[in-house]
């Protein structure tokens, strides 16, 4: 089994050469580079994705690594939603120079100790946002064709490659993301990584997201959370 710890950074960008130091020095440093190459820094996402991926990017997420902004955001909202707090207004969302994402605590059942920080629940991560960057329907045969040469582009291959070539060309089994999740936390995280992965800007996609929403149990408001949370992280590339 390939490390699927190490694909999820691929898939959000984190492996940038160069962006060495604390999670608030990287974050502004690794939003420039965004900036600068959005293929390179979110390299797999922008594969999936296309164009889309050039309007937004997880820049704060980009700083710290793939699994642990995936938990960051989830716990950050989980934390908020048991608090009763109200769903961050877009107003409040954190400056790309001033982040204020960080890796869970290790106790929380987010951090890395936990049953979603396994290889394994990793691996049920990438399936997620795979299937979320289906849900609009835009993946036909050539541009999936397309999408495996640049991901191959992006130095990743071997067993990597042939699951996200597989993840691709069958369908979305909902089912089995569902039943992947055993705690509370592993149901947030897969929500949360399939927010991250997309902009909810059509119908279609909005819906998969509702859908998935739904079939994970989760509170309208908890969602409501992840939403806002998710949003907070994100910077607009042409800003």
């Amino acid at each position: 089994m390939f490390d699927a710890k190490k694909l999820l950074d691929q898939f959000l960008g984190s492996q940038v050469p160069g962006l060495g130091g604390s999670v608030r020095d990287r974050a502004g440093d690794a939003v420039q580079t965004a900036r600068n190459n959005p293929m390179k820094t979110g390299a797999i996402a922008a594969a999936l994705l296309g164009t889309k991926t050039g309007r937004s990017i997880a820049g704060n997420a980009l700083a710290i690594g793939g699994l642990a902004a995936i938990a960051g955001l989830g716990y950050q909202a989980y934390k908020n939603y048991q608090a009763g707090q109200a769903p961050a207004a877009p107003s409040d969302a954190p400056s790309a120079n001033n982040p204020v994402l960080l890796p869970p605590p290790a106790e929380s059942g987010f951090g890395p100790t936990s049953p979603a920080g396994s290889n394994e629940f990793a691996l049920v991560l990438i399936r997620a946002m795979i299937a979320a960057a289906k849900a609009d329907g835009h993946i036909d045969d050539a541009e999936r064709a397309l999408i495996m040469e640049k991901v191959k582009a992006a130095d990743v291959s071997g067993e990597a490659a042939a699951f996200i070539e597989h993840e691709l060309a069958s369908p979305t089994d909902i089912d089995a993301l569902v039943a992947a999740a055993v705690t509370e936390e592993q149901r947030v995280e897969i929500y949360t990584g399939s927010r991250l992965t997309i902009e909810p800007d059509s119908r279609a996609e909005r819906g998969y997201l509702d859908l998935l929403a739904g079939r994970l149990g989760l509170a309208d408001q908890l969602v409501d959370h992840i939403e806002a949370t998710v949003s907070s992280a994100k910077v607009t590339l042409s800003q």
